[in-house]
C-alpha cells in the first residue's frame, strides 16, 4: 500500500470517531475498514496510541530487557531490523520501544523505556504509564527517551513518578544511556531526568506532531 493510503485511513478514522453516528458516517467507516483490510499492518501507523493517552498508552516493544542487540523499526515495511550489536558491555536495563502514532522533530516515533520484571517479546503491545523522561544529547542532537512502567506488572504499576523509584534504578537508567555508545566514539550526555509531567508532555507533543504531519501529507 502507498504511504498516502495509510495516512488517509488513519486520518479518516481519527476524524470519524469524533462524529455522531449517521448513515454517511457508517458508509465512511465501512470504506476505511475495507482499506485497512487490504493494507499490510504497519504498527507505527495502524496501532492506536490508546484512548487514555497521554497518561496511559500503548507502546510497541522493539528491544527486550537485557538485550545486547539494538533492533529498530524499519519505517518503510513496519518490520523490525537489526541495527547493531552494542559494542559496550552494557545491555538494555528494561524493555525499550516506541509509541505508535507519535513523531519527534527528527521524523522518528517517540521512544520509550518500559520498566517490567521480565523481558517482553519484540513487537508486543504493552500498556505503559509514563512516569518521566530522560533528556539526552547524542552528538549534540536531542534524543530524549520517555520512561514508563508497565500498567499490568504488579511490581511496577503503582509507581507514578521517577522520583518514587529507588536511587539505584535511576542510576542504572542514567548510566546505560550515558555509556552504551561510548566505545563507538559518540558523545552522549544525559542532561537531566524529569518526572511525570515531562514524560506525559513529550507523549502529547509527539501525538500532536504526528497528526500535523499526517494532515500536511494529505494536503500534498
Amino acid at each position: 500500500p502507498t504511504r498516502e493510503l495509510l495516512f488517509l485511513t488513519i486520518f479518516c478514522n481519527s476524524v470519524l470517531s469524533s462524529l455522531p453516528l449517521s448513515q454517511p458516517k457508517r458508509r465512511n467507516i465501512e470504506m476505511a475498514n475495507t482499506l485497512e483490510r487490504n493494507a499490510a499492518t504497519h504498527v507505527w501507523h495502524d496501532l492506536h496510541v490508546g484512548s487514555d493517552a497521554p497518561t496511559l498508552i500503548n507502546a510497541v516493544v522493539t528491544i527486550p530487557q537485557h538485550s545486547k542487540v539494538k533492533y529498530m523499526l524499519d519505517k518503510k515495511s513496519g518490520l523490525l531490523k537489526v541495527d547493531k550489536v552494542l559494542m559496550s558491555a552494557s545491555v538494555y536495563p528494561h524493555n525499550f520501544g516506541f509509541i505508535p502514532r507519535t513523531m519527534k522533530d527528527d521524523g522518528e516515533p517517540v521512544e520509550i523505556l518500559i520498566m517490567t520484571q521480565v523481558s517482553v517479546v519484540p513487537m508486543s503491545i504493552i500498556r505503559a504509564k509514563p512516569i518521566g523522561i530522560v533528556r539526552i544529547l547524542d552528538q549534540g542532537d536531542k534524543d530524549d527517551k520517555v520512561v514508563a512502567v508497565c500498567a499490568d506488572d504488579p511490581e511496577f504499576k503503582d509507581y507514578n513518578d521517577l522520583s518514587e523509584l529507588p536511587a539505584h534504578r535511576l542510576a542504572e537508567i542514567r548510566g546505560f544511556f550515558q555509556d552504551y555508545k561510548k566505545l563507538e566514539g559518540r558523545t552522549v550526555t544525559v542532561e537531566e531526568m524529569e518526572g511525570t509531567e515531562g514524560g506525559v508532555r513529550a507523549v502529547k507533543d509527539g501525538m500532536d506532531l504526528y497528526t500535523t504531519m499526517v494532515v500536511r501529507d494529505l494536503q500534498g
